[in-house]
């Protein structure tokens, strides 16, 4: 018995250990990411690295003591405080007040990565027609997607064109007339998006939609993120609306520097949209956890609501915003 308790012991001590050493070494590395893109890369994981450092401060108070004690408090110091530094701004901003509503004024948008291999096209569509929005904009519009993308033509009196003959990532739907509309460039580095500028009764308005690729390799979203400010510096950014699949978490400097750039208000705040429904073949989501999708508008549109959506037949879920201007 006593041999049992001693590998027991040595078993919960490693594990703490562990548990210290990966979150306080990956906190601080994630600080390197204001300065590189690669070490910015672990950032996305912070709430993971942060679970690490908790777990470490758990396992330490309940079962070690002296000097190691103070070694495992002493990880779990750095690894809390480094991602939390991280998260809690977010976290906070997330509190904001919301704008009332004014009848006639406001405009609802959903954003959402429909998903090439959307596994239930049919209820997709069915949702994203009961929500009556004024405008969609969607990501991933090919494959198991496709009808999705079909039927939203039939639905909307104006979607965006799509000019090339093997499809588009990204569509825009409006119940306004398009005045004018565009896709981005989709090969090499390009950035898959379109922008649309709708004739609104109350004063016309622009709305791009993008899908950035993973943050690995590092350089490509940073690349992509310097297509999308000169894509979209010719149009006027106060009523400017941009959203998109992002695939960057609020916490990485990436996000942060991209909301900068853009010169926009991230309407999003902490919601998390990825993964959702069996986003593998192999694994299937009880909740979302990564914030990855966004929406962005200029300072002439004030917030009345952020929402997610249900899982759908997609990996991620959708993101319903009301604006007013």
């Amino acid at each position: 018995m006593r041999l049992i308790l001693d590998l027991a012991s040595l078993f919960i001590r490693g594990t703490t250990l562990m548990f210290g050493l990966v979150g306080a070494v990956i906190g601080l590395a994630c600080m390197g990411g204001m300065f590189s893109d690669r070490l910015d890369a672990l950032t996305h994981f912070a709430p993971l690295w942060l679970l690490c450092g908790l777990a470490t401060l758990a396992l330490a108070t309940a079962f070690s003591r002296d000097a190691e004690r103070k070694v495992f408090l002493g990880l779990a110091a750095v690894a809390i405080v480094c991602n939390s530094a991280l998260i809690i701004p977010e976290l906070l901003s997330a509190g904001r007040p919301m704008a009332p509503a004014k009848a006639g004024a406001t405009v609802k948008i959903i954003q959402f990565n429909a998903w090439a291999s959307n596994e239930d096209p049919q209820t997709t569509l069915a949702w994203l027609l009961a929500q009556k929005a004024d405008v969609v904009v969607l990501e991933e519009g090919g494959g198991g997607a496709w009808p999705v993308v079909s039927g939203l033509r039939k639905a909307y009196p104006a979607s965006t064109k799509c000019p090339s003959k093997h499809g588009c990532d990204t569509w825009i739907f409006s119940r306004w007339p398009i005045a004018a509309s565009g896709q981005y460039a989709q090969s090499g580095f390009g950035l898959p998006g379109a922008w649309a500028t709708l004739s609104h009764p109350g004063g016309g308005f622009t709305v791009a939609g993008a899908h950035f690729v993973w943050p690995y390799p590092a350089g490509r979203q940073q690349a992509q993120t310097d297509t999308l400010v000169k894509a979209l510096a010719r149009f006027p950014h106060d009523t400017l609306i941009v959203t998109g699949d992002f695939n960057s978490t609020p916490w990485s400097f990436t996000l942060r520097r991209r909301d900068k750039a853009l010169g926009l208000d991230r309407r999003t705040r902490a919601l998390a949209s990825w993964p959702s429904g069996a986003f593998s073949r192999v694994a299937t989501a009880p909740f979302p956890v990564f914030p990855i999708d966004h929406v962005y508008a200029g300072k002439a549109w004030k917030t009345v609501s952020v929402e997610r959506g249900p899982t759908l037949g997609s990996d991620h879920r959708p993101v319903v915003a009301t604006l007013t201007r």
